[in-house]
């Protein structure tokens, strides 16, 4: 069978998931938080008919490239963009978003198990905890829970950009004991995504200090909190069709491949009639 036929096989192939991560991506252009991915293709090994040769010692013949038949195409890498979503003004006091790298920290089970996030929609549950729509619990600094109760005494409360949350109580008395953590990572692509716009720790993530579980500051992660604010999906929904024309186009191609090399095929049985 001819080459061309298999090598526009793993065009379409290629394609195909290019096509599935458009999609998915423009499915998110709403979702707070969303990072956008996109898809990397490299070559297959290369079939080699003929050899490279050296020049002559004698000045005679030159030398000659190797003679080589590309076997088509494979998906390199599906890559996670974590550039900064646009961010959108709530003015909820429980809304907050990171300005600079870094994800929310959020447990089900008090920090025994933890999840990473760039969706800052929390919300507080009936005993004060602070929550994510799934409900599990932010996180503080110091790798407990955050908790705003009114049977503690406080009376209102706000998050400044350092992650602290400032209290008053039933005294009109101020105190600021607990911030937000956050959680920073060598390599933010490493993330496995496990839906509801959460993150999983992996071994090529690279941790904070090589400790998942455990939250910084903003002030040590050097960045800020932003309360009454969300981040927003990074997608751009201008390049994202652009991609999807060109992963139209590459899809028709390869299609064109394999009926043109049947074709050929079609003329070669024909050649004995």
């Amino acid at each position: 069978m001819l080459r061309s036929m298999y090598a526009g096989i793993s065009g379409l192939r290629g394609f195909q998931t290019k096509l599935d991560v458009i999609g998915n991506n423009i499915a998110n252009v709403n979702t707070v938080g969303f990072k956008k991915s996109r898809v990397m293709f490299q070559d297959i090994l290369s079939q080699n008919i003929g050899g490279a040769t050296a020049p002559s010692e004698d000045g005679g013949k030159g030398g000659a490239n190797p003679l080589q038949v590309g076997l088509g195409s494979q998906m390199a890498s599906i890559d996670m963009v974590f550039s900064s979503g646009s961010p959108m003004t709530t003015n909820l006091p429980t809304d907050l978003s990171i300005e600079g790298e870094g994800f929310f920290m959020v447990t089900p089970d008090e920090g025994t198990t933890v999840y990473y996030t760039r969706a800052g929609n929390f919300t507080r549950d009936a005993d004060g905890f602070m929550v994510n729509p799934q409900g599990l619990k932010l996180m503080d600094s110091d790798g407990g829970v955050i908790q705003i109760s009114r049977d503690d005494g406080v009376m209102s409360y706000s998050i400044g950009k350092d992650g602290g949350i400032t209290t008053v109580d039933d005294q009109g008395q101020l105190a600021t004991d607990v911030f937000v953590g956050v959680m920073m990572f060598n390599n933010p692509g490493g993330l496995k995504k496990i839906g509801n716009s959460l993150y999983e720790n992996t071994m090529n993530s690279g941790a904070q200090d090589g400790d998942p579980v455990t939250p910084i500051t903003p002030a040590e992660a050097g960045v800020n909190i932003i309360a009454g604010q969300l981040e927003m999906s990074n997608v751009d929904l201008s390049e994202e069709f652009t991609e999807m024309i060109v992963a139209q186009r590459g899809f028709q191609a390869n299609s064109r491949i394999i009926t043109t090399s049947d074709s050929v095929l079609e003329e070669l049985v024909n050649l004995k009639r």
